[in-house]
């Protein structure tokens, strides 16, 4: 005879009592081993608060290591380990920056001398941009001289200085000041490429070297 609806419902219900008994019964027999304030260790089915944050192990209902719970950090020890990740991350930052820049060089570059003669083109268009400012310059301070002189002609005669000139001079003035900047504006600029060049020819120099010595190992084996 088959069984009806609602004997299968009873013994599912039956069944599922039974496995959240086991389960429960295998929760409550979970241990926990500590030390304690003697320094000793403990198991116990739970950790007194006090000593949660020393860290402890999870055992099984047969004592089996099941899980550490490491202790609670200070702040001091938290500090270190974050100075210590900075490091790790910086040092593998820099790892790939080179990596980069090498690559970077050996695609550009075939020798030392193409490096040279790239920054000899840069600095070359730099340095024509300054002449211009420059030359740029010694026309506005003419003018401004050229309109102080009229401003001095006028206050000899007795005659008020011209509204218009005096606002001509300080307008010339400030872009005096804003040309003096630009050309310590590319100034620096040439400094900074003929240092990144350097840079470029020391890095280069010894990838060569790097490239001659596997070149002689090589050979040698």
């Amino acid at each position: 005879m088959k069984p009806n609806r609602s004997t299968c419902a009873a013994a599912g219900l039956t069944l599922v009592a039974t496995l959240f008994a086991q389960g429960a019964a295998a929760q409550e027999r979970q241990m926990y081993r500590y030390t304690n304030a003697e320094g000793h260790a403990v198991v116990a089915y739970q950790v007194p608060p006090e000593f949660v944050a020393n860290g402890y192990d999870i055992l099984s209902p047969s004592g089996a290591l099941v899980a550490v719970v490491p202790r609670t950090l200070d702040e001091g020890e938290r500090e270190g380990l974050d100075s210590e990740a900075r490091r790790e991350r910086e040092a593998a930052e820099e790892v790939e920056r080179l990596r980069r820049w090498d690559e970077s060089l050996l695609l550009r570059y075939s020798t030392i001398e193409d490096i040279e003669a790239a920054r000899d083109r840069e600095l070359r268009d730099l340095r024509i941009r300054v002449s211009i400012l420059k030359g740029k310059l010694r026309s506005l301070k003419q003018q401004v001289e050229n309109y102080q002189a009229l401003a001095a002609d006028q206050e000899r005669q007795g005659n008020a200085v011209n509204v218009e000139h005096l606002a001509a001079i300080d307008d010339l003035q400030a872009e005096i000041g804003s040309t003096e900047r630009a050309v310590a504006d590319r100034q620096e600029e040439i400094a900074s490429v003929e240092a990144d060049y350097q840079k470029d020819v020391e890095r280069f120099s010894k990838l060569l070297d790097i490239v001659e010595m596997r070149k002689t190992m090589s050979a040698e084996s």
